[in-house]
């Protein structure tokens, strides 16, 4: 999870200054090198969600859903969550403005501040690492409820054990990550994660090939322990250390720094103490959804109902950012460092012009993303994960999460990208009351309809709650950035969303339309029923996401003309291109 104000800015046209109005997301054509940064970070997106797709399938395969592989999600979230709450989101957030501020400002290029950052962020990890895997006991009783079962305790703490040294790694990939993308070179760190995803497939197959799909708390052994272990954490391991021999493409060499005095960290420390109190922010509301998805699978299996928990909201959700990884960080990845210039440079009103560009960008490629999802993440999900022992089931209702979760992507994606603006101004302090906000909308709306909800919708509650939260905030969150920046043409581009979710409405019917009709023609036909997410049946599944997916696609372009959306038609080249990055439009610079 990453993660009223002026209502006024809904009714009457912005005050943006003096100048241009600008319409819609632009792109200066005289700027080649973004458009192959997008289509690179583009196609390594899709690469590495691809190859992460068949990490998620084989891992399923092997732990299924049940509370076996929630021992097994959990010890394997800690990692990220202790990262992140501590220090990863700090450097995400502080590091390639100011890496970017160093770049223009030093002699050397920013080598020297760079340097500092990397030991001094380097040194940090280890020690985090170290004592994160001396608490960990304590770490996993944070997230599970407190009658979880003993054994299933147990386990979670072995494989939190070898899986949180994955911190130290976690931080060096994200730190050579941020060196190569200040330095406008951002293929390898988008391709790393692919390594990564080979690796832990292998582990997977193995584990199948030598202890099968039917291994349970009580049957796994410490040997098939460590070797899920072991192999899950080498993949993080080669995933970072893959990145070293490309720092020298970019004329980088490290060289410990341990002069860290007087040279500039202190107002990187400042800002990142702002983002890490927005982690934490977040990591509350993490907590809480964590500690209630952990129950639900203890719930499903006293009632005998279909295996829901901490698993199925884990792979629910990373379905659901496939079309978030592959357009909105792909979009606001490569208009960070250009909006950090910008804002370097004291000019607001073009922050504010590639923030509207983006979120109009964002929203004409995500919405008919979501569509699919919702109307397809059942199909989606059981042709993905129903492999294992007694997966059916479980692999059907895990799509329903994602459909729950699709209601909430396009305010997701715009809240990505609204927080990435206040980073580009090296405002660190902002993010963290609105992440406050968030969180507290989150866990207020998760913990409501969590307890409402029968233990058969348990997780699907969360994803609602989630889905809502976002919505309310990302108001909160565009009034907020508003003010600051003078101006987002908050009007014009609300319009022009709106009428990208009505064509996305009229897309879905459609969609919901013809997955109908293929089914009631094979009952008709065989007399056979079939259930929501085609389970048993692939070659019907695949034919109705491709001729719903075409319905979808040729709905919502033909809603967006009918509504007069004149980005659809850019979407649509940017596609064709490979480009999904940039929109071109009457003149302006995004």
């Amino acid at each position: 999870m990453t993660n009223v104000s002026e209502s006024r800015s809904f009714g009457e046209p912005p005050d943006d200054g003096p100048g241009e109005v600008v319409d819609g997301a632009r792109i200066a054509e005289s700027d080649p090198s973004m458009l192959r940064s997008s289509a690179v970070m583009a196609i390594g997106t899709i690469v590495s969600r691809v190859t992460g797709v068949g990490r998620d399938i084989a891992v399923v395969a092997a732990v299924g859903f049940g509370t076996l592989a929630d021992a097994y999600t959990l010890g394997n979230t800690l990692p990220n969550t202790v990262y992140l709450l501590l220090v990863g989101g700090a450097l995400g957030a502080v590091f390639v403005p100011q890496l970017v501020r160093h770049l223009k400002e030093d002699a050397d290029g920013g080598d020297a501040y760079a340097n500092r950052l990397l030991t001094l962020t380097g040194l940090v990890l280890i020690a985090l690492s170290l004592v994160a895997v001396l608490i960990a006991p304590w770490l996993v009783a944070l997230y599970v409820p407190r009658d979880y079962p003993p054994a299933d305790y147990a386990l979670a703490v072995a494989f939190a054990r070898f899986f949180l040294p994955q911190i130290f790694f976690y931080g060096l990939y994200t730190m050579l990550s941020q060196v190569l993308n200040s330095r406008q070179h951002f293929a390898m760190p988008m391709f790393a994660p692919v390594a990564n995803n080979i690796i832990v497939i292998s582990m997977a197959v193995g584990y199948l090939w030598f202890a099968g799909t039917d291994t349970t708390v009580a049957s796994i052994t410490g040997a098939q322990i460590t070797w899920l272990g072991i192999g899950t954490t080498l993949g993080v391991v080669v995933q970072s250390l893959i990145l070293i021999p490309v720092l020298r493409r970019v004329h980088f060499r490290y060289r410990p720094r341990f002069d860290f005095r007087g040279s500039g960290l202190g107002k990187t420390a400042k800002l990142a103490g702002w983002t890490v109190a927005m982690v934490l922010a977040n990591q509350v509301a993490l907590l809480v959804t964590t500690r209630l998805a952990t129950g639900a699978n203890v719930l499903a299996a006293q009632e005998g109902t279909v295996a829901q928990g901490l698993t199925t909201f884990d792979k629910a959700y990373l379905v659901y950012m496939l079309p978030t990884s592959v357009i909105t960080i792909s979009i606001v990845t490569a208009l960070l460092p250009r909006m950090s210039h910008s804002a370097a440079d004291g000019d607001l009103r073009a922050v504010a012009d590639q923030i509207t560009g983006g979120a109009r960008l964002v929203g004409a490629l995500i919405v008919p993303a979501g569509v699919l999802l919702i109307v397809f993440g059942p199909v989606l999900t059981t042709l993905v994960f129903n492999y294992g022992a007694g997966a059916g089931d479980a692999a059907t209702y895990t799509g329903v999460v994602v459909a729950v979760f699709a209601l909430g992507l396009l305010p997701f994606g715009l809240f990505y990208l609204l927080i990435r603006g206040w980073y580009a101004m090296s405002d660190t302090r902002t993010p963290f009351f609105v992440t406050v906000v968030f969180s507290a909308l989150l866990v207020g709306f998760a913990v409501f309809f969590y307890s409402l909800a029968p233990t058969s919708l348990k997780v699907a509650s969360l994803a609602l709650g989630e889905s809502v939260a976002y919505w309310v905030v990302i108001v909160v969150a565009w009034a907020w950035l508003r003010h600051r920046l003078g101006g987002l043409n908050t009007w014009s581009t609300a319009s022009t969303l709106g009428r990208m979710l009505l064509a996305g409405v009229f897309a879905a019917a459609v969609g919901f339309a013809v997955t109908f009709a293929l089914r009631s023609w094979y009952s008709g036909v065989s007399g056979e029923s079939i259930g929501l997410g085609f389970a048993g049946y692939p070659v019907l599944a695949i034919a109705a996401l491709v001729l719903g997916g075409l319905a979808i696609g040729v709905t919502y372009v033909l809603g967006c003309k009918v509504l007069r959306v004149a980005e659809i038609d850019d979407g649509i080249a940017l596609v064709r291109q490979r480009l999904p990055i940039l929109h071109r439009s009457r003149g302006g610079d995004l």
